[in-house]
Formats: structure tokens, sequence, C-alpha cells
């Protein structure tokens, strides 16, 4: 069965989140054109088995990992390996590493 048109946007929208950022399941609801899908984002991600799309750097509101199709210390490990810094589950300067959609050229400047 085909993936729909959604899937699809959010599956763009998140291979485009730049190494050393993230960004949140809202954000990735509201950059795919459905802001109030943040639950449908996270499910897509848990189904999502397509190596070319960054999963882990979707998260959780407020910098929190959320979950991971592949268990979340991989998760973690996959966000440490692109520089950035988890303390109890959160990422750390997550406001500084957050990615809205904006400045996807410079992946070291606050958005």
């Amino acid at each position: 069965m085909g993936q729909s048109s959604f899937t699809l946007r959010v599956l763009c929208v998140v291979r485009s989140i730049p190494v050393g950022r993230v960004s949140t399941y809202g954000d990735v609801a509201k950059l795919a054109g459905r802001p109030r899908a943040a639950r449908a984002i996270g499910n897509i991600m848990r189904n999502c088995s397509d190596q070319s799309v960054p999963c882990h750097r979707v998260i959780a509101a407020g910098g929190q990992l959320g979950g991971f199709r592949n268990g979340r210390w991989i998760k973690h490990s996959l966000l440490l390996a692109e520089g950035l810094s988890v303390r109890r589950g959160r990422l750390h300067n997550f406001p500084s590493i957050r990615w809205d959609g904006k400045n996807s050229h410079n992946t070291t400047e606050p958005v």
C-alpha cells in the first residue's frame, strides 16, 4: 500500500532537518501542513523503516527525547554522534538547536 500525501510531506520535512539540529513532533506537523497532528507524526516516525529519514532528530516538546523505533538508547546515541548533549532524557541547549524549517543552511546559529 502507498503512503498518504501527508506521510510523504512528513518524511520530506524530517529529511530536511540538518545534522546537529532537532525538531519537535509539533514542529514537523506544522511544517507538513497539519499543525495539530503531532501525535500522527509520532506514529509515522515509529512506523518508518526508511534509513534515509533521520527519525532520531524528531523529539518531544521541551527537548525531551521521546520515543524511537529502535529504542531510546539508540536515539540518544545517534544524537550524541551528531554532537548534541543529552542530560536526564533532555537535549541540552534545546532552544539553540531547535530547527523550525528556517535557516536550514546554517546548522550552528540558533533559530
